[in-house]
């Protein structure tokens, strides 16, 4: 039975008009039923034709500039997506992207101005048949498949655009229609693969419910009364069975511990060091911490952060460095203030490399206080300077006398790949130079949070201006840097 009526005929005639394909066209006219969608294209053109009344000859989708219709089936770590890569419970996954990386070999001409060919010739028995001939390749062992379909952001433009036109020509007729009375694309194609996908692999396919809490809501607040009492009884009918509990999850809230650390090691980092899979140093801080709050706390995972980060040679003095970890789903909660200096003394003694300080639990809210005004915060660092030309005394006096100097640091080139170019401006605030021999001096800084100091020493290829190298006249480099004190007055500070 084809879906449209009368009332559709003004909408559908615009839409086909302009480019679009009749499953879109479907779409547009809530047409939220499956049937209509299944049927093969060629159906769908010659019953679309008998109800516009259209001759033979003009039934053709003229699109202007018609987009090349592409698709890939993308590579995830474990397995080819547009396969089924096997998870931990046996399912197997399949995903489908349309975002224009391989074209495809059959592309018809007559392309859809709204889905661009999804609902045309990627519904179509060749191409279920070509995604499921790579789903067999893998090699993977499953009983089942949880499909999903991802589709790029430039189709919500077009669809918004068609929308517009509607709700436009609707209005005039003093009829409206809203974003959610279109079927959306992602539930369209699902209900045409599915059963092609499942018919091919002869396993059965899991996508997202068409009976999700949010699809029946919107679809109770779509249907009219009338038409509700025909099918369900009001009121509903004395059920035979009670409801059966398929699961139980147990789950506690996070708990949060916060903390000040000191690292005394030029070759250990403040997270883990991983680089294209590959571990470059054996331990971290965030390790050598939260691997004892993890078996204390009986947690399952933890998220960890700090005020700033020192690079892996940098050590961190004076008071330390703040720091906060989120416990997930602890199992114990309660602790005493002397079981927490005792937690506190265990991960101390299990390592040299670093030491803790003022470690207690505070609230989700409290670690805001952290990350509060963070770049107006200062920090002290001692560094150990290195210059090429030989240099006295008096030639470093003058760094002394030098007060809130401004500087502009272009991004590093050294941490590039991790952070966004950018010039940010910083402020030195004070210095204090002590003379060790003709090539070498120590320098201590007290600077706006956020500056890079090594850059400010050599300078970066001049990406950081003005910086010590260009203040001295000399080519300067930084052999060793500590942090003395990072000045966020967080967490409280308790007595020993």
């Amino acid at each position: 039975m084809f879906p449209l009526t009368e009332e559709n005929k003004h909408v559908a005639q615009l839409l086909f008009n302009t480019g679009t394909c009749p499953r879109c066209i479907f779409r547009f006219c809530g047409v939220d039923f499956h049937a209509p969608y299944k049927l093969s294209y060629k159906e769908l053109l010659n019953e679309l034709q008998k109800f516009l009344k259209t001759e033979k000859g003009e039934l053709i989708l003229e699109a202007s500039n018609p987009p090349p219709k592409k698709i890939r089936l993308h590579e995830l770590e474990d397995g080819i997506d547009g396969t089924d890569n096997r998870s931990q419970n046996g399912e197997g996954r399949v995903s489908v992207v349309e975002d224009g990386s391989i074209a495809s070999k059959n592309s018809n001409p007559n392309v859809c101005n709204v889905c661009l060919g999804i609902l045309q010739e990627f519904c179509e028995k060749e191409f279920i048949k070509k995604v499921c001939q790579k789903v067999e390749a893998s090699g993977f062992e499953f009983t089942n498949l949880v499909f999903s379909v991802s589709f790029p952001p430039q189709l919500s433009v077009r669809e918004h655009a068609a929308w517009l036109l509607v709700k436009q020509e609707m209005g005039k007729q003093s009829l409206s229609l809203g974003r959610n009375d279109i079927v959306q694309l992602k539930e369209a194609y699902k209900w045409i693969t599915h059963p092609l996908f499942s018919e091919e692999l002869g396993v059965p396919i899991d996508g997202k419910s068409v009976f999700t809490r949010m699809a029946v809501m919107k679809a109770l607040n779509k249907i009219k009364e009338e038409d509700f009492c025909k099918q369900f009884p009001c009121p509903p009918n004395s059920p035979k069975a009670v409801c059966t509990v398929l699961e139980m999850e147990c789950a506690h809230g996070a708990v949060f511990v916060a903390g000040r650390y000191n690292k005394y090691s030029r070759n250990l980092p403040q997270t883990p060091w991983i680089i294209d899979g590959e571990r470059k140093l054996e331990s971290s801080v965030e390790e050598l911490i939260s691997d004892h709050l993890l078996t204390v706390f009986k947690a399952e995972s933890f998220n960890f952060s700090s005020s700033g980060r020192e690079d892996v040679d940098v050590r961190t003095l004076g008071n330390g460095r703040p720091f906060a970890i989120e416990l997930v789903n602890p199992h114990r909660v309660r602790f005493t203030a002397q079981e927490m200096k005792a937690l506190q003394q265990k991960i101390n003694s299990s390592s040299n490399k670093i030491q803790v300080r003022d470690l207690q639990l505070v609230t989700r809210e409290a670690i805001g206080h952290m990350k509060e005004g963070e770049e107006e915060k200062t920090k002290t660092y001692s560094a150990l300077i290195w210059t090429n030309k030989a240099i006295r005394k008096e030639d470093i006096e003058f760094l002394n006398d030098m007060k809130d100097l401004k500087i502009d640091q272009k991004t590093p080139l050294r941490v590039l790949h991790r952070r966004p170019l950018a010039v940010r401006s910083r402020t030195i605030h004070a210095m204090e130079a002590c003379y060790v021999d003709a090539h070498h001096f120590r320098l201590q800084l007290k600077t706006q949070a956020g500056t890079y100091i090594k850059e400010f020493v050599h300078g970066d290829f001049g990406r950081t201006k003005p910086n010590l190298g260009s203040l001295m006249n000399v080519t300067a480099d930084i052999l060793e840097l500590d942090v003395e004190s990072v000045d966020v007055d967080w967490p409280p500070p308790l007595d020993d």
